[in-house]
């Protein structure tokens, strides 16, 4: 017998309170914007441009991340910042930069050139500070490779939402396609804004957790739109929000399991996995829930919206004729 978390035979009325939580969507992402377009969008290395050092303290050098940080922007590296990398007593860091502008001016010299007489100016005076160390490695993001990311990371996410589009029209009807598509769109738009407002650096770990989001969101809501029309074929469209209510609470507890299994998995990353992998694992997390709320609340109505409008309802008053023991067929 499979293992069911909600009890067969739930019924809870999500059609009847989606006005409400259209609200509570529309309100998320309205903030977000504010917040975006008064305190601006942080962009990482990635999209922006600027260089990245990897560093190996000796063993015996005393160094934390306040410290290290405190040295590089009092050697003219104003935004530098600093992550651990590896174990606590690893003494292995990260230290990112995009603006130089506190150093003193040179002649001018070619973008790569200036970025190797950065890093030893920088590596210079940390060793001075605070101690020997080894360089790992050196990455270097120009000003031009960040606007070209920016835009291919825009590109994807944009065609991903074409191509879902065509699949769900494909394979239900056009009448389905649309939910799928604002729903991905509600999720990412969401799960932006609570970035943008906890203060969150794009980079391109982000956008990897937005493409993974977008696919997640997306099979949650094709399970859900597989039942619906399962039991569209046996209902008439005349109780076409009992029929949507019905097929949401029989996938209920597949999506609440999916769900915190993902998100366990998810936390593991997030507490274990270090600062290089957490902000990819918060991002999912968010996506997450907003996925799971989105399958239910935006996607199923919508469809509800679409089908009223647009739907046959020639094929409801046909299932009508056929008599009861159309009905008792339903899993409920």
């Amino acid at each position: 017998m499979p293992f069911e978390l909600v009890p067969a035979g739930t019924h809870i009325d999500f059609l009847g309170k989606r006005h409400i939580c259209l609200a509570i969507s529309l309100g998320l992402i309205f903030v977000g914007g504010v917040v975006a377009a008064t305190q601006g969008v942080k962009v990482g290395l990635d999209f922006a441009g600027g260089t990245e050092v990897q560093v190996r303290f000796a063993e015996g050098v005393s160094v934390d991340e306040t410290r290290l940080r405190e040295v590089a922007r009092g050697a003219g590296f104003v935004d530098a910042t600093v992550v651990r990398f590896g174990e606590q007593d690893s003494g292995e860091y990260l230290i990112k930069f995009t603006d130089a502008s506190g150093l003193e001016a040179s002649e001018e010299s070619p973008e790569g050139l200036a970025a190797n007489t950065q890093v030893l100016q920088l590596e210079k005076a940390i060793k001075g500070a605070i101690g020997a160390f080894t360089e790992e490695r050196v990455e270097y993001v120009g000003p031009k490779v960040g606007s070209e990311l920016r835009e291919d990371g825009a590109k994807a996410l944009l065609y991903s939402a074409i191509v879902i589009l065509v699949y769900v029209a494909f394979r239900f009807s056009s009448r389905f396609a649309p939910g799928a598509v604002v729903a991905v769109i509600h999720d990412l738009l969401i799960t932006a804004g609570v970035l943008v407002m906890l203060g969150q650096e794009f980079d391109l770990r982000i956008l990897a957790a937005m493409l993974a989001i977008l696919g997640y969101s997306l099979n949650d809501t094709i399970i859900i739109y597989d039942r619906i029309r399962e039991n569209m074929e046996l209902r008439t469209t005349a109780d076409l929000e009992e029929v949507l209510n019905t097929s949401v609470n029989q996938t209920l507890s597949r999506t609440v399991l999916t769900s915190i299994t993902t998100i366990l998995a998810l936390l593991s990353l997030y507490f274990l996995g270090g600062e290089v992998i957490q902000p990819f694992a918060e991002t999912m997390l968010i996506g997450v829930f907003v996925g799971t709320y989105s399958s239910i609340f935006i996607a199923s109505p919508l469809l509800l919206l679409l089908e009223k409008r647009f739907g046959d309802s020639s094929k409801g008053q046909g299932a009508a004729k056929k008599g009861p023991g159309v009905n008792k067929s339903v899993r409920v």
